[in-house]
């Protein structure tokens, strides 16, 4: 609604001209109604939000300073990441595997410019949806940079320089993440990219070197590996994966990505970077023994994290201050402290797992329309994306035995699968953790063709307390792959799995 404000000023109240134009530059959402709830951001988190407060009846707007929604994860994130790496396994497979398969392909190469075409068809398509999925559910989308200019308004500030005023009751933050910069090496998304320039390479570099050994990392090494690069990945620490993987499984991984042609030099930091004649230089330094050498690679990737992302929303005007990590905090409803806005997702404490911050939405949301507000961070399982994959929920080794829990251990190998035999895909195993007493079920952890789609059902039975026999108990069909998970738990249950001794 464009309104001018100036016509609402008294008329003998004297305005400067400065005053005057930033007054008539500045768009009210509405001079009197107001709206329940303002969601800053559209990242999975803000718009499954503001679609689910929508849906309960609240009058909902959505926020969002990029000309597409979905944030990160549908534009240059999780989406894209995901169809080069379905896409580039299809041409490793074509190259590699189709022979013993009794598929001949002659005449094979790759069409990069295609298959980046294909990627952007996927994010076009499912950040159209979300705009889709905002009109149904009748969610008012305001292009801007959300910034709180009071505890019941946002104010959307538009590259044009002018700003859309919009009065609330409630205010979610759901603002995501950002690309942790490596000091002292500058992104140029070309030659020295972050994962958003890995997306998005015009060539196949012969070689890359990536500073972490990461979920991001791995992933994105992946794809450019199967397209024909030699990868080599730096990882501070002495074990691939980053947080939460078990360590078993994380060696298990690095030997699967090392007969994969991929590289690694672990417990080694990175000094710097150069450009030198075309190539960059990278310097790097044993923990242990302090040896430096020089690496040499064509494309470097930067991949040390993610950062939240609170740059002028407009926190220290209102007095919310950010813990050591830049982290809004909230207590068990989203709160900050102010009562009225809330925050989710990745610029608050937990994994930064688009999933979630999905649950975290609908949970605060359906908390301020009066719901109870309950989350299970234990049952939030974690995904990493090659092949195979590997994904886990719970508790791990580590974890339990720093707890001091006794636990039980019951594994099953993908090569006694007959589903994973008959594809001929049979690296990795299923690891299942239960209660040495009780037998509950404490953490699942698998490497294999779809861990990610396996894992959801051990989260479920991790969210309604189930037991190894429990699992074990439950008729799998045959012969599928999810039967591994079958298997592992019976040896954790019974000490013995059926198809393996």
């Amino acid at each position: 609604m464009q309104v001018n404000i100036l016509s609402k000023l008294p008329q003998n109240l004297k305005v400067s001209s400065a005053v005057r134009n930033q007054l008539v530059n500045c768009r009210w959402y509405s001079d009197s109604a107001e709206a329940d709830l303002v969601v800053i951001g559209s990242g999975p988190g803000g718009y499954v939000a503001a679609i689910k407060a929508a849906q309960l009846g609240m009058k909902t707007v959505c926020v969002e300073k990029n000309a597409t929604l979905g944030g990160t994860c549908l534009n240059v994130g999780c989406i894209p990441s995901k169809a080069l790496l379905n896409n580039s396994h299809y041409y490793h497979m074509a190259q590699a595997e189709f022979k013993n398969r009794g598929i001949d392909v002659t005449g094979l190469s790759l069409n990069l410019p295609q298959m980046m075409k294909a990627k952007e068809t996927a994010v076009k398509s499912l950040t159209g949806g979300i705009a889709h999925l905002f009109k149904s559910n009748k969610v008012t989308h305001v292009r801007g940079h959300g910034k709180i200019t009071g505890s019941n308004e946002v104010t959307a500030l538009k590259e044009d320089g002018t700003q859309e005023v919009v009065r609330t009751k409630n205010i979610l933050i759901a603002t995501g993440s950002e690309v942790t910069p490596f000091a002292g090496i500058d992104i140029d998304e070309e030659q020295i990219v972050s994962s958003t320039g890995a997306l998005s390479l015009k060539a196949v570099p012969e070689k890359m070197i990536i500073i972490g050994a990461g979920v991001i990392g791995l992933e994105l090494g992946s794809v450019w590996s199967r397209l024909g690069a030699k990868v080599t990945a730096v990882e501070f620490m002495n074990q691939i994966g980053g947080l939460g993987i078990d360590q078993e499984m994380a060696k298990s991984f690095q030997r699967i990505l090392t007969k994969q042609h991929m590289q690694f030099k672990l417990g080694t930091k990175v000094l710097g970077a150069q450009k030198t004649g075309g190539k960059i230089i990278v310097n790097v330094e044993n923990v242990k023994s302090a040896k430096q050498e020089e690496m040499e690679c064509d494309v470097l990737l930067v991949c040390v994290g993610r950062r939240p992302f609170t740059k002028n929303l407009g926190l220290e005007e209102m007095s919310i201050e950010l813990d050591q990590r830049g982290r809004i905090p909230v207590n068990s409803r989203f709160q900050s402290v102010i009562p009225n806005i809330y925050a989710i997702g990745d610029c608050i404490l937990g994994p930064m797992l688009a999933h979630k911050a999905e649950d975290e939405g609908i949970i605060c949301v359906e908390g301020i329309a009066g719901g109870s507000v309950h989350i299970d961070y234990n049952c939030v399982p974690s995904v990493i994306y090659t092949h195979p994959e590997v994904a886990w929920v719970g508790k791990s080794e580590e974890d339990l035995k720093s707890m001091g829990v006794e636990y039980k251990v019951g594994k099953f190998p993908f090569a006694a699968n007959s589903r994973a035999k008959t594809n001929d895909d049979t690296d990795g195993m299923v690891k299942i953790l239960g209660d040495k007493t009780t037998d509950r079920l404490l953490g699942a952890h698998i490497i294999g063709p779809g861990a990610g789609e396996m894992i959801n059902e051990a989260a479920l039975a991790m969210e309604y307390g189930a037991s190894c026999e429990d699992i074990a108990r439950v008729c799998h069909a045959h012969p599928t792959c999810s039967e591994a998970l079958r298997e592992a738990s019976l040896a954790a249950f019974s000490g013995k799995a059926i198809n393996f001794s």
